[in-house]
């Protein structure tokens, strides 16, 4: 079993726009990182950040960058807490995330995310599964920003 998943919504925002809202930290973090973003997203870049509902910034690999068409990111799996353990513990090997951005028209723009990486195993699968729900719900709150200028995570974590 090859534990990945793809998710994807329409933004009726060009392309330049959508993309900006993603790469810019200051973007990112009126809707996104609710704890907020440092660093802009560019190949090569590590960038922070962090979220109320896992708190502590941690960092974000960037692999590349193809502006306006796709980011590709690496970050530590999050495979949950042992035991008593830390609740968003390092699982000691890192997931990739893919972005892509495809231009539907003048005003439109199709984001597909995709993950891969996580170990076959119970933890690694229902990791899986918190990513992908995170992920859809960061495309849907993307489409609340651009679209009506409404943050949806806002007050939802803390």
């Amino acid at each position: 079993m090859d534990l990945k998943f793809s998710v994807s919504a329409r933004i009726a925002r060009p392309v330049a726009e959508v993309f900006e809202a993603v790469v810019n930290p200051a973007e990112l973090s009126q809707y996104f990182t609710t704890g907020g973003a440092k660093g802009r997203i560019e190949t090569g870049a590590t960038v922070s950040w962090d979220f109320h509902d896992f708190p502590g910034a941690f960092p974000v690999w960037v692999i590349e960058v193809e502006p306006e068409r796709k980011i590709v990111l690496q970050w530590a799996a999050n495979e949950g807490a042992a035991e008593g353990g830390d609740p968003v513990a390092d699982a000691g090997y890192k997931t990739t995330v893919t972005m892509t951005f495809e231009p539907l028209d003048h005003e439109r723009t199709l984001v597909q995310i995709s993950e891969t990486g996580w170990r076959e195993t119970d933890t690694g699968l229902k990791a899986s599964y918190g990513n992908c729900q995170g992920w859809m719900q960061m495309l849907c709150a993307l489409k609340a920003y651009k679209e009506y200028g409404i943050n949806l995570r806002q007050g939802m974590f803390k």
